[in-house]
């Protein structure tokens, strides 16, 4: 039987996929041992990484039906990629991430530390990427796979740092009463990250736009880094 098997586990596909999950993985358990004073359960973590897989099929529908409507009534080149990656696909992308984020971890019994926030949303976000990053290596080849690991993955990755931030201080302000200061870092949870992501996506399509390209996912991962280094240095329970 195990003869049969041979040529499944080492098929192209199955070396695609590896290729697609790893980056994913890698940083899934760096930023889960960062968490150094209360470790969340493996099960919830799966959790919200299955969410991040459902949110990425959500977002993918919006994607589809937003863009055909666009195509329609938009004919202005610059114009209708600004609507595009800012207000269809960042949007879509993000808010989905946001609204598993919320439901599945907000009144989580586990979410009871600041930089919880932090790993929630990096899990969420990897998710995500993890499953969209399979589509795209499965379509388009294992170079696809490579560039993907060094920008795609580090940048939904970064999405997630920037969310979960804000979701993490979110928390901390509602469990102290501060409601007004709550709402505005829940709504920040998902206007950075969806900034950002627009940002990633026009300048990743601009002509003669790598330098820049490079230079933004650079910036973004050297802030992120420091973001989820004080952010677990100084955590705290909430």
């Amino acid at each position: 039987m195990f003869y049969y098997l041979i040529p499944t586990l080492f098929s192209y596909d199955a070396v695609l996929i590896a290729a697609a999950v790893i980056p994913a993985v890698f940083l899934m358990i760096k930023v889960y041992q960062s968490d150094h004073l209360e470790k969340e359960t493996p099960a919830f973590l799966w959790k919200l990484a299955k969410a991040g897989i459902f949110a990425s099929l959500i977002a993918l529908v919006e994607e589809r039906i937003l863009s055909t409507i666009l195509r329609l009534f938009i004919r202005d080149s610059f114009l209708y990629q600004v609507i595009l990656y800012f207000g269809i696909v960042a949007v879509s992308e993000e808010s989905s991430k946001y609204l598993m984020l919320k439901h599945h971890a907000w009144n989580s019994p586990e979410f009871n530390c600041q930089y919880d926030g932090v790993v929630y949303g990096v899990f969420v976000s990897l998710g995500f990427a993890l499953w969209e990053n399979i589509s795209y290596v499965l379509s388009y080849g294992f170079q696809t796979a490579l560039i993907r690991a060094i920008t795609a993955i580090p940048g939904h990755a970064c999405f997630g740092v920037f969310m979960g931030v804000f979701f993490g201080l979110a928390r901390t302000a509602a469990n102290r009463g501060r409601e007004n200061a709550s709402a505005g870092c829940r709504i920040l949870a998902f206007l950075v990250p969806a900034f950002l992501h627009g940002m990633y996506d026009y300048i990743a399509t601009i002509q003669a736009g790598d330098r820049y390209f490079i230079g933004f996912i650079a910036i973004m991962f050297i802030v992120s880094l420091i973001l989820i280094g004080r952010m677990s240095r100084d955590d705290h329970y909430i």
